[in-house]
This record gives C-alpha cells, sequence and structure tokens, in this order.
C-alpha cells in the first residue's frame, strides 16, 4: 500500500506545476494553516492544484511520509516540496516564494 500512495503523490506532484496537500478544498478549507497558504496562493495569482487529506486517511499520512514532515499543508513546486505554512507565508512576506516561483517558470500574478 505504502508504494501506492507514494506513486500516487509522485505523479499528482509530478503533474501539477503546484501542488498543495491540505485539510479542505480551496473554496472551504478546513484548518486556518491551510486558509493561509490558499490565501497566499490566490493572492498572488498562482494557479495549484490541491488535495483534501481529511478525505483520504492514507493520504493523510503517506504524504507525511513522503516528504519527511510531519504536518499539513505541504507545498509543493515542479515536483520540490517547498513546506508548510509557516515556511511559504515566510518566503511570501521577504519575496522569495515569487522568486523562487518565477525561477521555476510557474505564473504568478502579484498586484494583479
Amino acid at each position: 500500500m505504502a508504494n501506492s500512495i507514494n506513486d500516487r503523490i509522485q505523479g499528482e506532484i509530478g503533474q501539477n506545476p503546484v501542488m498543495l496537500y491540505m485539510k479542505g478544498t480551496p473554496l472551504f478549507p478546513q484548518c486556518g494553516f491551510s486558509a493561509r497558504v490558499v490565501q497566499i496562493l490566490t493572492h498572488m495569482g498562482v494557479p495549484f492544484e490541491s488535495a483534501n487529506v481529511l478525505e483520504d486517511g492514507e493520504l493523510r499520512e503517506g504524504i507525511k511520509e513522503f516528504s519527511q514532515w510531519p504536518t499539513i499543508p505541504q507545498l509543493y513546486v515542479k515536483g520540490e516540496f517547498v513546506g508548510g505554512c509557516d515556511i511559504v507565508t515566510e518566503m511570501f512576506q521577504n519575496g522569495e516564494l515569487e522568486t523562487m516561483l518565477a525561477e521555476k517558470g510557474v505564473g504568478a500574478k502579484t498586484g494583479a
């Protein structure tokens, strides 16, 4: 079973330039940390896909093992783990998130 969830995660982060594993959905986040990351990405105009870990217990545990990161949400850009809410927030505030997205060719529309 571990292989199938790892394959699923690998597929999702490989197919989607920006992938967010979160509690809830972008329209109805189920925790403040997930809501904050959605808010940042939306503010920046970054298109992203998401997966609701609350709908799938195997995914909820599998993503933590996959990234070796204990908390949700988790943001991936171009297959690379960026971090959780605190890291994404800090990167947004100091401009690193916008720089990283630009370097990876992900279109952000900051200021739009």
